[in-house]
Formats: structure tokens, C-alpha cells, sequence
């Protein structure tokens, strides 16, 4: 059943039957619908530029080139829908390149159900999302280039640490990170920015294995 409210969806990816799997998914949820299906990046531009939808999930591999190039692209075409990978590939340099091109989101394709329309609805609903893996390298990045004693800087007590370790049962750093920024203790901006500053070449590194047909 569609509703007046229901969000618009624009689905790119190059196997036929994983885009049938994926409508018929959505399909079953009243909040959500699906406008338009593309097979390569090009043919996903014009159709995110003709049907406007609130959100286009994208794979990272296309027939034609690279995903990255095709989110890049759907920025410039039509600049309102949200972007969301969803993508077999999670690796360092693409999960980069995927958030540097201007993605929203990056879900990896063995997520359940559950958690595929959770992305898509807190995507929509202009939040963040990745896969527990993804944010794991996400995070792993920002330790990386700051210091754990500082975790969260300001925002980040040591008592507040105490606490969560003792109450979350989080018991290590890296938790800790997590736990602050699903909490907005730290901005997720500053995790991604560490990831992305970290690896200047990432996107053509990412580029090459796709073009070889390594990505799906």
C-alpha cells in the first residue's frame, strides 16, 4: 500500500535479481516506494534526475565504471535525493571514497532486512548510517589519528567514561568511541574526516578494483 507520505526510492544496481529482491523488500513497507530501477550509473542519473526521489541506493559496482563516479554524478545532477550504498565491499579505501563522492549511508549486502530498512529510513530521515563493520573502520580510522586519553576531547568526561565502561559494559576504547558518537558525544564528522584525511589515494584505489570487476 503507498501512502501520501511515502518516500520515493531509486534503486541502481546491475543484477536484475538482487533489484527485484530489493522492490519486492521495500515494496512490502507502506512508508516506502519504489520510482525508479537502473542498471548502470549513467542510465541511474537519468532516472534519479527524471523521477526526483527522496533517496537512490546505489551499488558500487557498475558495468560502466565505477559507483563513485556515479554518486559523484548524482550529486551534480540532482543535488536533494539522499545516497545510499549498498554494497558486498568494505574496505578502507572504499568506504573513503564512497563518503568523500557524498554518500549518506553504507550498508553492506549481507545486512538482514531489519537492518536494510533501518538504513533506508534513518537515511531518509537525513541521518547517517553504516553497518556495524563499516562504522568499526570508521572508528578504528579516528583512533588511528587521535589520542584514546582524549577520546572524545571536551565532549568526553572521564567520569562519563567511567561510567559508560561500568554501566554499558563497554570495555575498550574503541566501544567507548562508538558508544560517543551513536550518542552525540562525537560528531560523526569528525570520525569520517579522520578516515578520509588518513588515506589521500583511497578513491583510486577503490576505482581500480572496481574497474576490474573485484567490487559488487
Amino acid at each position: 500500500m503507498v501512502t501520501r507520505t511515502s518516500a520515493s526510492i531509486v534503486l541502481v544496481e546491475d543484477h536484475a535479481i538482487l533489484r527485484e529482491g530489493l522492490r519486492a523488500l521495500i515494496e512490502l513497507e507502506p512508508d516506502l516506494r519504489v520510482v525508479g530501477e537502473a542498471s548502470t550509473g549513467a542510465e541511474g542519473v537519468r532516472v534519479a534526475r527524471s523521477a526526483s526521489p527522496t533517496l537512490v541506493i546505489t551499488d558500487l559496482a557498475m558495468p560502466d565504471g565505477s559507483g563513485l563516479r556515479t554518486v559523484d554524478e548524482l550529486r551534480a545532477a540532482c543535488p536533494n535525493p539522499r545516497v545510499l550504498v549498498l554494497t558486498a565491499y568494505c574496505t578502507d579505501e572504499c568506504i573513503g571514497a564512497a563518503l568523500s563522492a557524498g554518500a549518506d549511508g553504507y550498508v553492506l549486502k549481507n545486512a538482514s532486512r531489519a537492518e536494510l530498512l533501518q538504513a533506508i529510513r534513518s537515511v531518509i530521515a537525513g541521518q547517517k548510517y553504516f553497518s556495524e563493520p563499516v562504522f568499526a573502520r570508521l572508528v578504528s580510522g579516528y583512533l588511528r589519528r587521535n589520542d584514546p586519553a582524549t577520546l572524545a576531547g571536551r565532549r568526553l568526561t572521564e567520569r562519563q567514561r567511567e561510567v559508560l565502561m561500568r554501566n554499558v559494559e563497554l570495555h575498550n576504547t574503541a566501544a567507548v568511541t562508538l558508544f560517543a558518537v551513536r550518542n552525540g558525544l562525537l560528531p560523526t564528522r569528525d570520525v569520517e574526516q579522520s578516515l578520509n584525511d588518513e588515506r589521500p589515494a583511497a578513491p583510486s584505489a577503490c576505482r581500480q578494483r572496481k574497474q576490474r570487476g573485484q567490487l559488487h
